[in-house]
C-alpha cells in the first residue's frame, strides 16, 4: 500500500481493492515506524458496509483484534451501516477517570507513603475475581448494568457531581440486560470495583505543567496539585460480551450478504436484530465499566481522607472503547452514524450539547494515560476536530508483554522507579515488568502529533508520584 503525507501529521491511503473510503492516519514519521501491520487493519476497516469519511487511525495506533487499537470508523445507519464488536474491543468501556485533590505535592509529602499503603490494601486488582463491592446477587448486578455510576451513587458510593462530570451522565440509556449472557454475568458478579491487570492502573500524580490556563481552571487543575488517575474497564463481563457477539455476528453475516477480509471484523447492520442486541449488551457493559471506576474512586477517596485528610473531586470520566450513535455532517448533510472508537477518545468541542454546563464553553476534557515513570496528559476537544471529534487514548504499545518482561526484571524496574521518587505498589513483579515504559511509544510525541493534526489541544501534563498496578 502507498502511504502519502497529505498535511503535517496526516497521512492517507487511497482507496484500492474493496476499500469504500480512504485510510487516514494521524501520526509523525517516527510514530509510523512500528505501524506497518496495523496499517493493514486500517485498510480492512475501510471495507465495512456503510463506512463514511475514512478509516481513521490515531497516533498511538497498534495491532488489535480486527480493528487497530487507535482506530475510528463511522457507519451511516440509514445506508446499511454496520456495527462491529471488533471496533470496540474486548474491554468494553475501558476508559480513564481523573480526580483532583484539594492539596498539592508539598501538602501530601508526609502522608504519601501511608496513602500508597492504604491504596495497596484497598484497591483489588489482578486477573481473577475480587472487587470493592460485594454484590448481594444477580438482581443487584442487573441494576448496575442498567444504572452504571448513577446506581453506585444512589447506593452511597459517590456524590452528584460525579454524574455531571461523567460521560453520558454516568450511564448509557440503551442498555439491554437481556442480551448479557449468563456466563458474562457470572464473570462480572465478583469484579465490581477492581482494576484488573495488564496496562490498568491507579496512579497518584502531580500537575507538572499547565499549557492552557483557562481550560485548566475550568477543569479544576493547577500546577503542583495532586491528582488521581484511574484506568480500567468492564473486566471479564465486557470480554465475554464481545466474545459472545462476535460469534453471533460471524454466523449471521452471510444472511446480510456481508463479506469482510478478516473474520475478526464480524459485523451486521446496526438496525438488524444482531446489531441491536450487541449495542444493548455493549451499553450494559459500558455501565458496568462506569460503575467499576466509580467504586474505585470511592475507595481512593476513603484512603485519601483517612491517611491525608484530603478530598478528591472528579474532573472527568471518559471511555475509549465504545460504539456510539451520534449525528455528524457527511458531505454537507447531517447523518446519524454509529461511531466506533477503539483505543480512541471522543473529544467534543466547545459548545457541544452533550457536555456539562460548566464545561461547555471550554470543551470536553480528554484524559491520556502515559506509562509508569513518564507522564500523562489532559487535553481538550477543539472546534473542527477531525475523525468525528476523536483523538488518541494513550501511549500505544510497541513491545508485547512477553518481550517487555524479557527486557527488564520486575525488581530492577521497581528499584528504578523508586529511585526516581515514584512509589510503586504492584500486584506482581512480572506484571510490573510487562508494563515497563520501554514497551510503549513516547506519550509526549503521541500527544504532540494529536495536537499537530488538529484533533485536540494540550491543557496539562501530569507526572507520577505513586502507582498501583495489577
Amino acid at each position: 500500500m502507498e502511504l502519502r503525507e497529505e498535511a503535517p501529521h496526516r497521512y492517507r491511503i487511497d482507496p484500492h481493492g474493496p476499500m469504500r473510503v480512504p485510510g487516514v492516519v494521524f501520526a509523525s514519521r517516527k510514530l509510523l515506524r512500528d505501524a506497518e501491520k496495523s496499517l493493514e487493519q486500517v485498510v480492512n476497516v475501510a471495507t465495512l458496509p456503510g463506512i463514511v469519511g475514512a478509516s481513521y487511525a490515531m497516533p498511538d495506533i497498534h495491532w488489535g483484534y480486527g480493528f487497530p487499537i487507535g482506530g475510528v470508523a463511522a457507519t451511516d445507519i440509514a445506508d446499511g451501516g454496520v456495527v462491529s464488536p471488533g471496533g470496540v474491543g474486548f474491554d468494553i468501556s475501558c476508559g480513564v477517570r481523573l480526580l483532583a485533590a484539594d492539596t498539592d505535592q508539598k501538602g501530601l509529602r508526609s502522608a504519601l507513603s501511608a496513602v500508597m499503603d492504604g491504596l495497596d490494601r484497598a484497591i483489588p486488582r489482578g486477573a481473577g475475581p475480587g472487587g470493592v463491592w460485594h454484590l448481594t446477587g444477580p438482581g443487584q448486578l442487573e441494576r448496575i448494568l442498567r444504572g452504571g455510576s448513577r446506581y453506585a451513587v444512589e447506593e452511597g458510593h459517590g456524590e452528584e457531581r460525579d454524574l455531571t462530570r461523567c460521560e453520558d451522565g454516568g450511564a448509557v440509556a440503551d442498555a439491554d440486560v437481556d442480551q448479557v449472557s449468563a456466563r458474562a454475568r457470572e464473570r462480572g458478579l465478583g469484579q465490581v470495583g477492581s482494576l484488573g491487570s495488564a496496562n490498568h492502573f491507579l496512579e497518584v500524580q502531580r500537575v507538572d505543567e499547565v499549557y492552557d490556563e483557562t481550560a485548566a481552571a475550568a477543569f479544576g487543575l493547577a500546577v503542583g496539585q495532586v491528582c488521581v488517575m484511574i484506568h480500567c474497564g468492564s473486566r471479564g463481563l465486557g470480554h465475554q460480551i464481545c466474545t459472545d457477539h462476535v460469534r453471533l455476528m460471524d454466523r449471521a453475516m452471510a444472511r446480510y450478504g456481508i463479506s469482510v477480509p478478516d473474520r475478526q471484523l464480524a459485523c451486521t447492520p446496526v438496525e438488524s436484530p444482531e446489531g441491536e442486541r450487541y449495542l444493548g449488551a455493549m451499553a450494559a457493559a459500558a455501565n458496568y465499566g462506569r460503575a467499576n471506576r466509580q467504586l474505585l474512586s470511592d475507595a481512593a477517596r476513603r484512603v485519601f481522607r483517612q491517611a491525608a485528610g484530603t478530598r478528591l473531586s472528579l474532573v472527568y470520566d471518559v471511555s475509549h472503547n465504545l460504539a456510539k450513535i451520534e449525528t455528524h455532517p457527511v458531505s454537507g448533510t447531517r447523518r446519524t452514524l454509529c461511531v466506533h472508537r477503539k483505543g480512541a477518545t471522543r473529544a467534543f468541542p466547545p459548545g457541544h450539547p452533550d457536555l456539562p454546563g460548566d464545561l461547555r464553553e471550554v470543551g470536553q476534557p480528554v484524559l491520556i494515560p502515559g506509562t509508569m515513570g513518564t507522564a500523562s496528559y489532559v487535553l481538550v476537544g477543539v472546534r473542527d476536530g477531525d475523525a468525528f471529534f476523536s483523538t488518541c487514548h494513550g501511549a500505544g504499545r510497541v513491545l508485547s508483554r512477553h518481550r517487555a518482561a524479557r527486557a527488564v526484571g520486575g525488581r530492577e524496574l521497581r528499584a528504578r522507579l523508586e529511585s526516581a521518587g515514584i512509589a510503586v505498589r504492584p500486584r506482581s513483579l512480572r506484571g510490573l515488568a510487562e508494563e515497563t515504559p520501554e514497551a510503549y511509544k513516547d506519550v509526549s510525541e503521541v500527544v504532540a502529533a494529536s495536537e499537530g493534526a488538529g484533533l485536540c489541544r494540550t491543557v496539562a501534563r501530569l507526572v507520577p508520584l505513586g502507582v498501583v498496578k495489577g
